[in-house]
């Protein structure tokens, strides 16, 4: 996959956010027939299908590689991509093309885009101790797109109407031009993050889907409780507290599952294995 050098997505906005959202709904609003936006929104958003949800997804990710290239190192890549595939099994997705991939970036945050794309940073990677704080990881990731969140959060940014325009219009006629500015909406996106609601799903939903997989339940709260005890001030930190809910109030919340874990807290945290991998970072 083409990687493209620009500055950083983690590090700065100034990419995400060229212009603000006004100004964001106001050029792809432009030369738009309202009439037809509107009929076309329930289609759209009612059933998005693979095809239509995969281009879109194809859209997130070039913001992303846009900004932030994939690590070249293909033994860790196919780790992850591993790793990452045996959580989707284990999903109620099965049918989409799950894909993996180590951004390389030393800022601490994972991604994921509608079609099955997940995305995880060298930086959050060496933050892990085990392979089931990985699998934890992944797995709240894919919780984003089996509840399209993302599809959710750009429809209700673009007031409804204008993003189910682009999707069962413009991604139906190939229209790139239109597409490039749909994309606008994720720059915007993964900009701001989703709504603390979708990542509290994800964190309750990602637990689950890590223990149905086989891994210890408590990989992902591990993961939380690291990112609890850094250093706030920690500019590796910085976008993802700007993105999601402060790590020790998912903690808190994830508590209320600690009971009906604990019959799978005998589940390996693969420890030894993870460390293997992760030492092709050094």
């Amino acid at each position: 996959m083409n990687r493209l050098r620009i500055t950083a997505l983690l590090l700065l906005p100034i990419l995400l956010v060229g212009c603000q959202q006004g100004e964001v709904l106001d050029k792809l609003t432009r030369n738009m027939n309202l009439g037809d936006t509107l009929k076309s929104a329930q289609q759209a958003f009612g059933e998005v299908g693979p095809g239509e949800e995969e281009a879109i997804g194809r859209e997130a990710v070039a913001v992303l590689l846009g900004a932030v290239p994939l690590l070249d190192n293909d033994p860790l890549q196919r780790y992850v991509n591993q790793v990452g595939g045996w959580v989707a099994l284990h999903t109620e997705r099965k049918e989409l093309r799950w894909r993996f991939g180590v951004l390389d970036s030393e800022d601490i945050n994972a991604f994921a885009a509608p079609g099955g794309y997940i995305f995880i940073t060298k930086g959050l990677l060496r933050r892990m101790q085990s392979e089931a704080e990985l699998a934890g990881a992944l797995a709240h990731e894919t919780v984003h797109v089996l509840k399209r969140h993302h599809l959710a959060a750009v429809q209700q940014a673009a007031r409804v109407n204008l993003a189910s325009s682009l999707i069962a219009t413009q991604v139906r006629e190939g229209d790139r031009a239109s597409m490039e500015k749909f994309s606008a909406g994720f720059k915007e996106l993964y900009a701001r993050g989703l709504d603390k609601a979708d990542e509290f799903e994800a964190d309750r939903m990602g637990v689950v889907i890590a223990t149905r997989a086989g891994y210890d339940p408590y990989g992902l709260p591990a993961v939380l409780q690291t990112l609890a005890g850094m250093n706030p001030n920690d500019a590796s930190l910085a976008f993802l507290f700007k993105t999601h809910p402060p790590a020790s109030q998912r903690l808190s919340l994830l508590e209320r599952l600690f009971d009906q874990l604990d019959p799978y807290a005998a589940q390996p945290p693969l420890s030894k294995r993870f460390q293997q991998q992760l030492a092709r970072l050094k």
